[in-house]
């Protein structure tokens, strides 16, 4: 039986959640990884994120059927094209692959896990510096919901509350990258396209392909993930 404290970490088969389950590792926490099939285009990265748990040793791998095709309001849950080769320093606003109220649905289903699996540690990998504009990928958002979670769980009302850790809130995408391989982070496990081909080739041209292409760059690294026409 582990002695390691049990932590859950959302789990998405991106670089990020990737990175994120090798620190939880690293803090010595014994990682309950927790996924989504929530009707995304993109499901190759339930694959990958299988190959990233087994790869890591989790010691579960949870994966969660959530319809949010029923919503809709996303490029990644409906029939929205995927924006390409976007001027993100010319564009404001939200863009329209942000999948509305995604991230407060999968820390409500992490919460409940945490209670059950006695937890009292939950790991995110959003970022507030290299991200999208997502309005559930800032600080003050992850405060605002750890403070729900004391008031709202029995764990929480008896004096045990679950806290939410987010490690690479504040880093750009190249360090995070850095820090993976520093923990021994395979990155061509993971896939992060917000619209990849058939084949579950990454389109190289969305907002998160750029970020990542533009980071393995910045360190002189060739992004292991495949491509379409590379």
């Amino acid at each position: 039986m582990s002695t390691k404290a049990p932590a859950i970490v959302l789990l998405s088969g991106g670089l990020d959640s990737a990175t994120v389950l090798a620190l939880a590792q690293s803090e010595g926490f014994e990682p309950l990884a927790l996924s989504f099939r929530y009707g995304q285009r993109h499901a190759i990265e339930l694959t990958a994120a299988t190959k990233v748990a087994a790869a890591a040793g989790a010691r579960e791998h949870l994966i969660i059927d959530i319809d949010l095709r029923v919503f809709g309001g996303s490029a990644l849950t409906a029939e929205i094209a995927v924006p390409k080769d976007r001027d993100q320093a010319a564009e404001g606003g939200i863009p329209i692959t942000y999948v509305p109220a995604r991230n407060t649905i999968f820390l409500s289903y992490a919460l409940a896990l945490a209670e059950v699996r006695d937890a009292a540690d939950v790991f995110i990998g959003v970022n507030a510096v290299d991200y999208s504009g997502y309005p559930d990928c800032r600080p003050a958002y992850i405060a605002a919901f750890e403070k729900m979670a004391a008031l709202a769980t029995r764990a929480g009302v008896e004096g045990r509350p679950v806290q939410i850790h987010t490690p690479l809130m504040r880093m750009t995408k190249d360090a995070i990258i850095a820090r993976g391989l520093e923990l021994g982070v395979d990155y061509g496990l993971t896939r992060s396209c917000y619209d990849p081909d058939e084949a579950g080739r990454a389109c190289g041209r969305c907002d998160s392909c750029r970020l990542r292409l533009t980071a393995f760059a910045k360190l002189g690294l060739d992004d292991p993930a495949p491509y379409a026409g590379r």
